[in-house]
């Protein structure tokens, strides 16, 4: 599997695209839907589901043009549902942000718990680590060696929870007992800025 990070819009999401062959997943389309499509196209990829690791702007911005021309299956955790339609929630209700409300919730896959979603022919496992917001969710292949944190972790830092519904405490404990757990050559593929490791994050994270 191959994972390659598109950095999007004025905060620099990465949204990811994996890949197996010519088949792919698109990880947070957080803006820049034009910017997606022409790197799939390019490469000759044929996306087969969306997934969401958390329910702001920034992570979902492009996400109703992603749909409109790609009609696959949208995953996301049932404590962020809501953020789809509501720009509150979303964040995106502030001045010069447009309000984002997603209209076609039709192939929407919610995440109950965590568990196994297959995908590209392998296994995505999802790990549920609230704190920066309540449904934030961590997809980790193991065999490939990676986890897709969203905004749970980075590099020497951790998310914000100054946001409604975060909370500090609760963050700190999922990354020690959900991310910390996983072997330390993991690649962690951050929400924002460059990848670590968890071995380097275990060691070096003043926040840990």
């Amino acid at each position: 599997m191959k994972v390659y990070p598109l950095p999007v819009g004025g905060y620099q999401t990465n949204c990811y695209i994996l890949s197996v062959e010519k088949r792919a997943v698109i990880v947070d389309p957080g803006d820049d839907a034009n910017k997606i499509v022409a790197y799939l196209e390019t490469n000759g990829l044929v996306p087969e589901a969306v997934l969401i690791t958390h329910g702001h702007f920034d992570h979902l911005g492009a996400l109703e043009q992603i749909q409109e021309k790609y009609p696959v299956d949208v995953y996301i955790h049932q404590d962020e549902k809501g953020c789809l339609t509501n720009p509150e929630l979303n964040l995106s209700h502030q001045p010069g942000r447009g309000g984002i409300s997603i209209k076609d919730l039709s192939r929407l896959q919610v995440i109950e718990e965590e568990g196994v979603i297959e995908l590209l022919g392998e296994k995505i496992q999802t790990l549920h680590v609230p704190g920066h917001t309540v449904g934030s969710v961590v997809f980790y292949v193991l065999e490939a060696g990676f986890a897709i944190v969203g905004d749970v972790l980075f590099k020497s830092s951790i998310g914000r929870t100054d946001f409604p519904n975060g909370n500090h405490d609760q963050l700190i404990a999922g990354i020690k007992s959900k991310l910390m757990t996983l072997p330390e050559e993991t690649i962690v593929y951050t929400g924002h800025g460059e990848a670590t490791l968890i071995g380097t994050e275990k060691r070096n994270n003043p926040f840990l």
